[in-house]
C-alpha cells in the first residue's frame, strides 16, 4: 500500500501561479456570495437556540479531524496523503453544502448559520487543527519506524492564519456589509451570484481534472478508495453525532452535509501556498487527495441530497 502511495508524492499538479490566482479569486468570490445569505439574526439563532449548531460544529471542527486521525492510524499511509487528508477535515464547509441542505430538505438557516460560524472560526480552527493532529501523526509516523519523512514539514501558523482571514473572513464581512446596508441590491444579486458561483466552482473543477487527466487516470485508482471512505466517514460522523443527540431529523440532514462537504479549493491553495510548504517538498499525495475530494465530495453530497430530496422528513400517522 505505502509503496504505491509513495508513487503519488513525485506527482506534480499542472498548477500554475495563474491558475491559483484563478482559485484564490474564486473562492473569495464564493464565500462572498455566500455571506449575502448571512443575516446577523442567524447569529442571534443560535445563540437562542445554540444545540443544533453546537453540534455541527463539534462534529466538523473536533469530530472530523479526530475521525480522520483515528482513520489514518488503521489505513498508515505515507505523511504526505495523511495530512493531506488532516488538512481537508480541518477546512471549513464546502461551498456548495447550502445548496445541498437545501436540495435534501434539510434546515437551510441551520446550513447559512452553520456556514457563516465555521468560516470565521476557520480563520483559527483550521491552522489549529492542522498544526495539532499533523504533528501528531509525524511524531507517530516516525516512532512507529515506518520509514523516515527526510524533509519535515514545518507549518507557518500565522501564515496560515493570513490566509485564510484573506480568503474567507475579508468576503464574508463583505458579504455581511452588502447584506445589511443594502438589501435591496442585496435581493437582486444573491441568487445569481450564487448560481454563478456554483457554475464557476464546478468548472474550475473541470479545468483541472482536464489539465491533470493523465495523472488521474495513472493514479485513481491509488486514491479512489481512500477519500470515498474517508468522506463517507465524514458523512457519517455528522449523522451519527446529530442522531446521538436526538437532533430533529432535519438538522441531522443538515449537520451531516455540512460535515461531509469540506472546502477543498481552500485546503489546495494552502498547499500551493510557497509560505506554508516551501516548493522543494514534494507534497503529490497531499494534492491528488485534496483535488479528488473536490470531485468526489459534489458527487457523493448530491447523490445524497437526491436521495434525501425523494425521503419525507416525518413519517405519515398510521390510522
Amino acid at each position: 500500500m505505502n509503496e504505491a502511495l509513495e508513487v503519488l508524492d513525485h506527482v506534480r499538479l499542472n498548477f500554475s501561479p495563474s491558475g491559483l490566482l484563478a482559485l484564490n479569486v474564486t473562492i473569495a468570490f464564493i464565500m462572498f456570495g455566500v455571506a449575502l445569505d448571512i443575516k446577523w439574526h442567524h447569529f442571534k439563532d443560535v445563540i437562542m437556540k445554540p444545540k443544533s449548531a453546537l453540534t455541527g460544529v463539534v462534529s466538523q471542527f473536533i469530530l472530523l479531524p479526530a475521525v480522520t486521525f483515528a482513520f489514518i492510524l488503521v489505513l498508515h499511509p505515507t505523511p504526505t496523503v495523511a495530512l493531506g487528508m488532516i488538512l481537508i477535515a480541518s477546512c471549513p464547509g464546502g461551498n456548495i453544502s447550502n445548496f445541498m441542505s437545501a436540495m435534501a430538505k434539510g434546515n437551510v438557516a441551520l446550513s447559512v448559520s452553520l456556514t457563516a460560524i465555521a468560516t470565521l472560526a476557520a480563520t483559527f480552527m483550521t491552522p489549529l487543527n492542522f498544526a495539532l493532529w499533523g504533528k501528531l501523526y509525524l511524531k507517530y509516523y516516525n516512532a512507529a519506524g515506518a520509514g523516515n519523512y527526510l524533509v519535515p514539514i514545518e507549518i507557518d501558523f500565522l501564515q496560515m492564519v493570513q490566509t485564510v482571514v484573506i480568503l474567507l473572513g475579508i468576503p464574508v464581512i463583505l458579504g455581511l456589509f452588502f447584506s445589511q446596508y443594502f438589501p435591496r441590491l442585496t435581493k437582486k444579486i444573491k441568487k445569481p451570484i450564487r448560481q454563478l458561483s456554483i457554475v464557476i466552482f464546478i468548472g474550475f473543477v473541470i479545468i483541472l481534472l482536464s489539465a491533470n487527466f493523465s495523472n488521474f487516470i495513472r493514479f485513481i485508482h491509488i486514491v479512489f478508495l481512500i477519500v470515498l471512505i474517508h468522506n463517507a466517514l465524514a458523512l457519517g460522523t455528522g449523522f451519527s453525532f446529530s442522531s446521538l443527540l436526538r437532533l430533529p431529523r432535519i438538522d441531522r440532514r443538515t449537520i451531516t452535509i455540512e460535515t461531509g462537504i469540506q472546502n477543498s479549493g481552500l485546503a489546495l491553495v494552502l498547499m500551493f501556498n510557497p509560505k506554508i510548504f516551501p516548493p522543494e517538498l514534494e507534497l503529490g499525495g497531499m494534492t491528488v487527495i485534496a483535488a479528488w475530494w473536490g470531485v468526489w465530495h459534489i458527487i457523493s453530497g448530491l447523490a445524497l441530497s437526491g436521495l434525501w430530496s425523494k425521503k419525507p422528513l416525518y413519517q405519515p400517522a398510521v390510522r
